[in-house]
């Protein structure tokens, strides 16, 4: 019986990918606009982070809206498909769960940020534009 609904999922996941990664194409929002200057330090800011994600995870779907929605250039990791990446995923964060942002300190270490809602918000609070 496992086995069954084992294949049921895997073959409902496989069906409603391309409408999930279409339906992303359709409603990403346009970046936010910003001076050259403003955007280079955006960018250097964000060679600290990388995105940890599977491609059709409606959750990582979520997190990538809103990274193109401020407009940010962040690093992703497909955690599903690459095994370099997720043992670094579960080597550094503790688990394989996703999404998950990386977020590189000044002094080296490394914080791994969890939860969809949290990981918009810290962007949020790093990079929306003081209105």
């Amino acid at each position: 019986m496992r086995i069954i609904i084992r294949y049921f999922f895997r073959t409902l996941r496989l069906i409603l990918t391309p409408f999930m990664l279409i339906s992303e194409k359709l409603s990403t929002p346009k970046g936010i606009t910003r001076t050259p200057d403003a955007q280079a330090k955006v960018d250097s800011a964000c060679e600290d982070l990388a995105l940890y994600q599977f491609t059709a995870c409606p959750f990582c779907i979520k997190v990538r809206k809103e990274i193109a929605r401020l407009g940010l250039n962040i690093e992703t990791r497909d955690a599903q498909h690459d095994g370099e990446r997720r043992s670094e995923l579960e080597a550094g964060g503790g688990h394989v769960k996703v999404p998950c942002l990386r977020i590189r300190q000044d002094d080296g270490k490394d914080q791994w940020l969890y939860e969809s809602d949290d990981i918009k918000l810290w962007l949020q609070r790093q990079f929306e534009p003081a209105a």
